[in-house]
């Protein structure tokens, strides 16, 4: 079984998740983490695996085209707790709709 470390610098979950450093940096300014980041001695980033996970759903959504709107709102969501399950299912069936209809239009482009 791999160990994984609790505290995680930016570089390291860079190298995890294909993200760049600015661009996580950028996730935390849009407010993309449910939890924010926490910050270690001298003001460092410090993330945890459950960040690194999260991430690789943000990164999965953005792939599949999901405005950043809409993962903001995805986020706010989640950060708010249980009770925006609702919503929360609301929001990915919309999104589901328009990938579906995406894939639908490329399909017609091709026959």
């Amino acid at each position: 079984m791999v160990e994984v470390p609790e505290n995680l610098s930016i570089g390291q979950v860079a190298e995890r998740t294909g993200l760049s450093v600015h661009a996580l940096r950028f996730y935390e300014q849009e407010g993309l983490f449910p939890n924010g980041v926490r910050r270690g001695p001298g003001g460092r980033r410090v993330y945890r695996q459950e960040d690194v996970d999260w991430l690789t759903v943000c990164i999965v959504l953005r792939a599949s085209g999901m405005p950043l709107t809409a993962l903001r709102r995805y986020t706010e969501l989640v950060r708010e707790g249980a009770g925006t399950a609702r919503e929360r299912l609301a929001l990915m069936r919309e999104h589901e709709e328009r990938v579906t209809a995406r894939i639908g239009r490329l399909t017609e482009s091709w026959t």
